[in-house]
């Protein structure tokens, strides 16, 4: 087979590349940087590989695809942590909590001593909460630096460019990855602007993501290490502009704030804002238009189902395999 061209760098082009790099294909990777960085969406992931918290609003594919995250980022990376995941929420959002339960699997409900033993930080602030054992988390800037050097390591070509899928879909086999910057060929794709902050808090240790049902913004914050966290994160209908608005600032401080006081004293260390590719349904397509293969619509899963993706890329190239998530005509 000839060489394969990649483009887009992000979470879903180094995940498909990887899967065509185990298959033994030749592989040219493009991005319109060569290192990743805060111009990709995957740059401000929160890296929760959560497929059950996650069916609380998403769709079945999401929790069933995304449970195959977890054993791929482990076996291509070294900084998967299998901590499970925490839901609490506060007396009086009890109601949430048991909706978030009934729409939910593979939980256990925990009392205020078992909150405690999980997270000691938390001890007496949460008398109930959910928690989800067998799910995990990563770093997801560790995570994109790992799978990159991997590949080069083993011989992919890492082009920087600021490339046509089109163009080079008329020399060869061409994937496109580009994720939001695709919809000038995409029409029904859209933009949902995400607002994120990293803080700085050694005062607080936690061990897993945490998530609070809370009546305006529903919180959740991801240990990145040493006193760090990622802290998120809104979900606006839109592309995203240059910045945080303020609103969203205040909401995700004044929810991190009701998680744990000393966070009023965290230094801010990061702002983030980005536009998550998506279709009206919120789960991914796979488009082939003879030697152009469009993968897109990750949404706000891109970690959690790039992985099931790239799998599904290299099926459909080397077995002849129809994706699940193909669509048969292109918009």
């Amino acid at each position: 087979m000839s060489t394969i061209t990649v483009i887009g760098a992000g979470v879903a082009g180094l995940c498909v590349a990887r899967a065509l790099r185990d298959r033994g294909a030749d592989v040219v990777l493009i991005d319109r940087r060569t290192t990743p960085g805060p111009h990709a969406c995957s740059w401000w992931a929160g890296g929760m590989l959560a497929p059950f918290c996650e069916g609380e609003s998403a769709e079945e594919p999401v929790v069933r695809l995304g449970g195959e995250a977890a054993s791929w980022w482990a076996r291509h990376t070294d900084v998967l942590q299998r901590c499970g995941s925490l839901v609490v929420a506060s007396a009086r959002d009890r109601a949430d909590l048991a909706r978030f339960a009934r729409r939910t699997t593979t939980h256990r409900d925990v009392t205020q001593a078992e909150i405690a033993a999980l997270e000691p930080d938390l001890d007496a602030r949460f008398s109930r909460g959910l928690f989800f054992e067998s799910e995990a988390h990563l770093d997801p800037r560790a995570a994109l630096a790992q799978l990159r050097d991997g590949l080069i390591a083993e011989g992919v070509t890492l082009r920087q460019e600021e490339a046509r899928p089109e163009d080079h879909a008329v020399r060869g086999l061409t994937i496109d990855c580009r994720g939001f910057a695709a919809r000038d060929t995409l029409s029904d794709l859209r933009g949902v602007k995400g607002e994120m902050v990293v803080l700085s808090c050694p005062e607080v240790d936690l061990r897993r993501p945490i998530r609070l049902l809370h009546p305006r913004l529903p919180l959740y914050i991801v240990p990145r290490g040493d006193g760090v966290f990622m802290l998120g994160a809104t979900m606006v209908e839109g592309s995203a502009g240059r910045h945080v608005t303020a609103r969203a600032l205040l909401e995700l401080l004044t929810a991190a704030y009701a998680l744990h006081p000393a966070f009023g004293e965290a230094d801010v260390l990061e702002i983030g804002v980005d536009s998550r590719p998506a279709f009206a349904d919120n789960l991914p397509r796979i488009r082939r238009e003879g030697s152009l293969i469009r993968v897109n619509g990750l949404f706000r899963h891109g970690f959690l189902l790039a992985p099931a993706l790239a799998r599904m890329v290299a099926e459909m190239i080397f077995d002849g395999k129809t994706p699940e998530v193909q669509d048969e005509v292109a918009a």
